[in-house]
């Protein structure tokens, strides 16, 4: 699993230094390699609200890369990794929700609109636009997020709402009274400037 993890950064990671929207003529080999910021041990969780019992679960596995010049942003995680109270509920959600085996990863490519100047500290409200591809479907969001600087410390904050229709999440009609038809999804991630110097040279 490990090893999975590290594969997957490695491609977000690739990714992100071929993805640059706001700077397509840029050559990767010209881009400082301090523009990549990494964070291995993102935090997302998920709530919906039930009339039984409220459905929470969270993940601090997720990878995250975000290019501080351009606003480049990815996100990968393991769908497997999300830890619930109760582990019937884990089982349901990767065995009749989620189908993990066929559909292992969540991820999200996207950009950060109208990129603030991170070398200082402040509270930057941004808007992250992209695309988020769960259970196998890819669809287009929009949402508010937070950046934060102190210290030179770069994190990000997200809340947003994942409607379970939008990516073919079909729920047993047993469980559906029990079910909301969205979930609030929260992230967290704190960056760490990548000085591996494969970074930069794709080697």
């Amino acid at each position: 699993m490990t090893f999975l993890f590290h594969e997957a950064f490695c491609l977000g990671l690739a990714l992100l230094l071929g993805f640059s929207p706001q700077h397509p003529h840029e050559s990767v080999t010209t881009r400082p390699v301090t523009d990549i910021l990494i964070c291995r041990n993102a935090h997302i969780s998920f709530y919906s609200p039930a009339p039984i019992e409220d459905i929470r679960a969270e993940t601090d596995q997720a990878v995250s890369a975000l290019n501080s010049a351009t606003g480049s942003l990815y996100f990968k995680v393991m769908i497997r990794s999300f830890t619930f109270r109760r582990s019937l509920m884990q089982e349901h959600f990767n065995e009749d929700f989620m189908e993990s085996d066929q559909y292992p990863y969540a991820e999200f490519k996207g950009n950060v609109l109208q990129m603030p100047d991170l070398s200082k500290d402040g509270n930057y409200t941004v808007q992250v636009q992209g695309t988020l591809t769960i259970h196998g479907l890819s669809k287009n969001y929009t949402v508010p997020a937070t950046l934060s600087v102190k210290n030179k410390q770069v994190s990000g904050h997200a809340v947003f709402n994942v409607k379970l229709a939008d990516h073919h999440i079909q729920i047993p009609r047993l469980l559906m009274k029990d079910i909301a038809e969205q979930v609030q999804v929260t992230v967290d991630a704190v960056y760490q400037v990548d000085n591996s110097s494969s970074a930069g040279t794709g080697a």
